[in-house]
């Protein structure tokens, strides 16, 4: 049976339904629940109901999208009144299964920002798209458990509107740090969420301490200082966002500070004190591909959408697609002072995306010499069509 995010997983007709108050079951279908999540693959499960989050967790997102540190998600504001309350996608939920699964990479993640001839690459998109790889174990979680409660159940893996840190947090499985994203005592920052909420109930985990103390890593690591205050995150100034989510041209400001990063930002997560108790991840699938170690700028400047798609079919890296990542990988050869580039960027000039045209001009202007980009400019610009490559070219936007 083909199941996505939210889709129900019922019991088979022939096993009752136990009443949801009994005790002695919900203690044995947690003790199910935890062994076969561990047969799933899983390196953490714990158990929360839907009011152990409280009000904190509509609040917060309420905030955050008044003050318009979404970007242009605009998905978050459409889907924010479900997302405020796990009950507002299924009230009839008694309980919830949050499952991780580590994906801690090995050896130091920030060791490819030292060479400006390659892309970096966020260590949660380097191996198989980690939606496939959650959601094959969720559904075998979840088909247990309709079995065993004679309940309905619901699966979900992050493309939801249901807020898995907040829940991961009550579940016990870790707490969300200054950075915003799930600490774990065990597995530091690199745990993959997943959800099942059940009709049955289940004995509830406590939920996870703060233990950041008065640290600050993740906050002064920041590249593009994206933390207005600990505990809070403007999206708008993040390098994930910027370079994942954000569809339109990057701004000016942030152009350097992204360095050579090409998809993602590990900064805030790598720094954290936790991450010494995490050892690398099991689950093989999440392992680094050759493709996403580190690639040469050159090979991405290269990239047409064909040969993009190939490169990074099953992973996280395609659904962002070709122009949004060849724009990022022009940013990053505009900041790596390698003239050898040069041709590459040259070619970029002419492409039929926008958004690729603009960061070629961009990364020409800091490589070229002064007199072999005003010659550029003066045969490209009169048939420039696009306001934000106008721009470029006037040098407006140069930072």
């Amino acid at each position: 049976m083909a199941i996505t995010d939210g889709r129900s997983i019922h019991a088979p007709r022939a096993i009752a339904s136990a009443p949801p108050t009994d005790k002695p079951m919900a203690e044995s279908l947690k003790e199910l629940v935890l062994k076969e999540a561990r047969a799933a693959g899983f390196d953490a499960a714990r158990v929360a109901t839907p009011a152990a989050a409280g009000t904190a967790i509509g609040e917060h997102l309420m905030q955050f999208l008044e003050e318009g540190r979404h970007g242009d998600m605009a998905w978050m504001a459409a889907t924010a009144e479900r997302r405020r309350h796990p009950l507002g996608l299924w009230p009839q939920a008694r309980s919830i299964v949050m499952l991780g699964v580590s994906y801690a990479p090995e050896g130091d993640p920030l060791a490819p920002l030292a060479d400006p001839a390659r892309g970096v690459i966020s260590c949660y998109a380097r191996g198989k798209d980690y939606h496939d790889v959650i959601r094959s174990g969720l559904k075998r979680v979840a088909r247990t458990l309709a079995e065993a409660s004679g309940t309905e159940v619901k699966v979900f893996v992050d493309t939801a509107p249901l807020m898995e840190k907040p829940l991961g947090q009550a579940a016990g499985l870790g707490w969300q740090g200054k950075h915003t994203n799930l600490v774990s005592r065990e597995f530091g920052s690199w745990l993959f969420l997943g959800a099942i909420l059940t009709e049955a109930e289940i004995e509830p985990d406590a939920p996870e301490d703060d233990h950041c103390g008065s640290c600050s890593a993740c906050l002064d690591v920041c590249p593009t200082q994206a933390f207005p205050a600990p505990y809070q995150l403007d999206a708008r100034r993040c390098i994930a966002y910027l370079t994942i989510e954000h569809k339109g041209h990057i701004p000016a400001e942030f152009r350097r500070p992204i360095g050579n990063r090409v998809f993602g930002c590990d900064d805030c997560l790598a720094v954290c004190p936790w991450n010494k108790f995490a050892a690398a991840a099991r689950e093989t699938r999440l392992h680094a591909l050759a493709a996403n170690s580190a690639p040469p700028l050159a090979e991405l400047l290269a990239l047409d959408d064909a040969a993009f798609r190939r490169r990074f079919a099953g992973t996280p890296v395609k659904r962002t697609g070709r122009d949004r990542v060849v724009r990022n990988a022009l940013i990053a050869a505009g900041n790596s002072q390698d003239k050898s580039l040069m041709p590459a960027i040259e070619r970029l000039l002419a492409d039929d995306s926008p958004l690729v045209r603009a960061m070629a001009v961009w990364a020409l202007r800091r490589l070229a010499e002064p007199e072999a980009w005003e010659r550029a400019r003066r045969r490209l610009l009169p048939s420039e069509s696009d306001a934000a490559v106008r721009t470029e070219w006037a040098g407006e936007a140069l930072s």
